[in-house]
């Protein structure tokens, strides 16, 4: 505790030592007035606007990007917040030959409205404007890969899952559980975590539209300034928000066949102060699922033959609010609620010993609601570069977990009844400070702290008269330095220090603690080819704290036979971290390669053991040690400039080392797994767009079980109308193939267990989005909680951590 209350300290003593950067040059100047540029761009034969047209500022003597946006239809351009200097405006489109405009502004007089500017056409320099002018749907930085996903003409009427399985690196299977290079991984949104992203990954990336979303970061290797959580690495969805003046935004709707969605995103902006809102919401219909399990243990055999018939439904909202005091000082807030509810009837016929003894009816009822809200300041100064921030960030959330079982015989008498609900509450409160400092063009330090609260209530049981009271805080320092070595290599490193400190009273009312100290160092060298070619080399270590979702030891009966508790007494997931990649772009191609190495310690997996009422009991352990060796391939290549082929391949092994007490497993050798992502997209004349794609997913092995290999595929059609302002779409999913066989044989030293699943996938869905208002995409520097193990895998938790299927 004094660990944690001296790291707490320091992080209020930078709070108030860097907030006026003492020493630091900048701390007390006087903002600069600015002003905007404006200009309307139209065609010098036509005289018509010319839409979506780019257009930079640059600065005339340093020649870098000051700003820069798209023109609308009018062929109206505004670019904000340019201080008084000299610039130079530089206007391109497809098909124009690029204009350059000299540029001036003054304090006395910081608007410039440079009227009509008209763009001439040069057909001989279309091609080379086509490949500049595009945004890459891809691009490859020293420490992430970014998919740009509002480039991607195909992504309307889907869902963040639809729009996970086109991102380099990554592996969605069918349910929506999120992997990077075969192991688990941290998602963001806005750089910031949710309460319902802890609950269930899968659940939370359906509840965002993919209309919503700008762009997707890889990040592999992520610097001492992340919380040093996720030993596959961090993924930061990045939604869409508008920095134009005036209102705009999109309106988005999807009827289909399994599950309806639709989405409002609202964004007003007037000089200094602007404000955003999003709202969506998702329908799964109930579907008749058909499920088979089979559960041997000393004690007999059982098997249960059934059919689930569930629903989902979702809703997310959020505001967010942001004001510039002036040109250094900027204040923004933003709220976001998540609700979730997954349940519905389920009925099986069940065989002991191959003898029919009954049937059960059930019912079961799970749902949880969360609020995320944060406060973010952020103060630059006149040096470029530098800048300071601190936030603070609440999260509650309440689960509520409820079923009932009526176990009864063919002629309808008892045999037993359950009936049982489990409630949780989860509170989290974070504080963070961050300060950069650019000693030149080419040396950037930061650092930083941060403390995370974190506690959850829950019950052991329905009878219990103790509750699972749990505290988890987190105190972080953090240090980073980037430079060049050369021109054309270059290093950013750092080291992270994090002190976790655990407190909870058992089921016998018995005070645990257990508090530990870990360093987490990371170094990237870059080294730059030829001008389109770059090789990286990258070490860092990680950590995997186990979520809510594996702690929380309630007693979960929804199926009688194979109950489910978390463990309260995991330990963190180390791993370390060694990856050699590669990657270039050839005439519009791209190829991104990575070889990589993982050793990962006090591994967490779900594993079976008999009960001792000789039901077969899932829980988590901290089975052993796992080493993996792998590599992955993107590549992207366009036949011609409007048809992309793309695809992405994972490879790696699995291998592990169990500890002396760890209960038996099946798989103690070395083991392959694969994931395939192969694409095809088109763009015609008239605004219509094509795409087909298809999943492959080899054999999964964890410790002591396997899940069967899978396949799933899909398309969609999309046209442009309403002068694209609007588009219209058709998507399908596995159109020929209602159901999706999903098998899992798990093994222990004393149970076997089979289970099936054919998984209603089938979908086919019409799409309508409309934007309107101006559209230009900017993010905001947000919170980051990025420290605990999700539940990938099981579609959610239990009383505290919600619980989805």
């Amino acid at each position: 505790m004094k660990r944690l209350l001296l790291i707490c300290a320091a992080l209020l003593m930078m709070v108030n030592a860097k907030a006026q950067f003492p020493m630091m040059g900048g701390g007390n100047a006087a903002p600069k007035v600015t002003g905007r540029v404006s200009a309307t761009i139209l065609d010098s034969v036509s005289k018509q606007p010319v839409e979506y047209a780019t257009v930079s500022l640059v600065n005339a003597k340093t020649a870098k990007a000051v700003n820069g946006g798209l023109t609308d239809a009018k062929g109206k351009v505004s670019i904000q917040n340019i201080a008084p200097g000299e610039y130079k405006m530089i206007v391109g489109f497809i098909g124009y030959a690029t204009k350059t405009i000299a540029v001036k502004t003054t304090p006395e007089k910081p608007d410039n409205n440079l009227g009509n500017l008209f763009l001439a056409g040069n057909s001989s320099t279309l091609k080379e404007v086509t490949i500049e002018g595009k945004k890459n749907v891809v691009e490859n930085k020293i420490d992430r890969m970014v998919y740009n996903a509002e480039a991607d003409a195909t992504n309307a009427g889907g869902d963040a899952t639809d729009v996970m399985r086109k991102v380099p690196m990554l592996s969605v299977d069918i349910n929506g559980n999120v992997q990077l290079r075969g192991s688990a991984v941290r998602v963001l949104i806005n750089g910031k975590p949710s309460g319902t992203m802890a609950n269930s990954v899968s659940d939370a990336l359906k509840m965002i539209p993919a209309e919503q979303i700008k762009s997707v970061e890889v990040i592999t290797n992520p610097s001492a300034k992340y919380d040093a959580e996720g030993s596959g690495g961090i993924i930061n969805i990045i939604t869409k928000k508008s920095n134009a003046e005036g209102v705009s935004g999109s309106v988005n709707a999807s009827a289909g066949t399994r599950q309806n969605n639709g989405s409002l995103n609202l964004t007003a902006k007037s000089g200094r102060f602007s404000a955003n809102t999003a709202l969506g919401g998702f329908l799964a219909y109930p579907q008749e699922t058909k499920t088979a399990f089979f559960n041997q243990t000393a004690t007999g055999d059982v098997l249960q033959n059934g059919m689930s018939d569930w629903k989902r439904e979702g809703f997310n909202g959020s505001l967010g609010l942001d004001y510039d005091f002036n040109a250094y000082n900027n204040l923004s807030t933003n709220a976001k609620y998540n609700t979730f509810y997954n349940g519905g009837s389920t009925g099986s016929h069940i065989f002991v010993n191959n003898t029919p003894t009954g049937n059960i009816v059930g019912d079961n009822n799970m749902s949880n609601g969360n609020l995320d809200w944060n406060m973010d300041y952020r103060r630059t100064s006149k040096k470029q570069g530098e800048e300071f921030s601190v936030a603070g960030q609440l999260t509650q959330g309440r689960n509520n977990n409820k079923f009932i079982n009526d176990y009864r015989t063919a002629a309808g008498t008892p045999i037993s009844f359950i009936d049982s609900k489990n409630i949780g509450k989860n509170k989290e409160y974070t504080v963070q400070t961050d300060y950069v400092y650019p000693f030149s063009k080419t040396v950037t330090f930061e650092v930083g702290a941060k403390g995370i609260f974190r506690n959850i209530q829950s019950e052991f049981s329905q009878n219990s008269a103790q509750d699972f009271d749990y505290d988890q805080n987190v105190g972080a320092a953090y240090s980073t330095i980037a430079f060049n070595l050369t021109d054309k290599i270059k290093f950013k490193g750092g080291v992270r220090g994090e002190y976790t400190e655990i407190s909870f009273t058992d089921v016998n009312g018995n005070p645990i603690k257990n508090d530990y100290f870990n360093l987490f160092p990371n170094a990237i060298l870059s080294q730059a080819i030829n001008p389109t070619s770059t090789l990286k080399l990258a070490y860092n270590k990680r950590v995997q704290r186990p979520s809510l979702a594996y702690l929380n030891p309630f007693r979960n009966e929804t199926n009688q036979f194979s109950v489910l508790q978390g463990n309260p007494d995991l330990n963190p997931e180390l791993s370390h971290n060694v990856e050699l990649g590669y990657s270039t772009f050839i005439k519009g191609s791209m190829i991104n390669a990575s070889l990589f190495y993982r050793n990962t310690k006090n591994v967490i997996e779900n594993i079976n053991q008999d009960d001792a009422s000789g039901k077969i009991l899932t829980t988590y352990a901290n089975v052993g040690t796992t080493q993996s060796f792998g590599a992955n391939l993107f590549a992207s290549y366009n036949p011609t400039p409007k048809w992309t082929l793309m695809t992405n391949l994972g490879v790696n092994t699995y291998e592990i080392r169990k500890t002396a007490n760890a209960i038996g497993g099946m798989n103690e050798g070395t083991y392959l797994n694969y994931n395939m992502f192969l694409r095809s997209a088109t763009a015609f004349k008239g605004g219509w767009n094509v795409e087909l794609y298809g999943v492959v997913n080899s054999p999964r092995y964890t410790y002591q079980s396997k899940t069967d290999p899978m396949f799933f595929y899909g398309g969609a059609v999309k046209k442009d109308i309403m002068k694209k302002q609007a588009s219209i779409g058709l998507n399908m999913l596995n159109p020929f193939n209602r159901d999706l066989h999903i098998k899992t044989v798990t093994q222990s030293g004393d149970t076997y267990q089979t289970s099936n699943i054919y998984y209603p996938l089938r979908q086919i869905s019409l799409n309508f989005s409309y934007k309107f208002g101006k559209l230009k995409f900017t993010e905001k520097k947000k919170i980051k909680n990025d420290d605990m193990k999700q539940d990938q895998q099981q579609g959610g938790g239990m009383g505290g951590m919600g619980q989805g299927k």
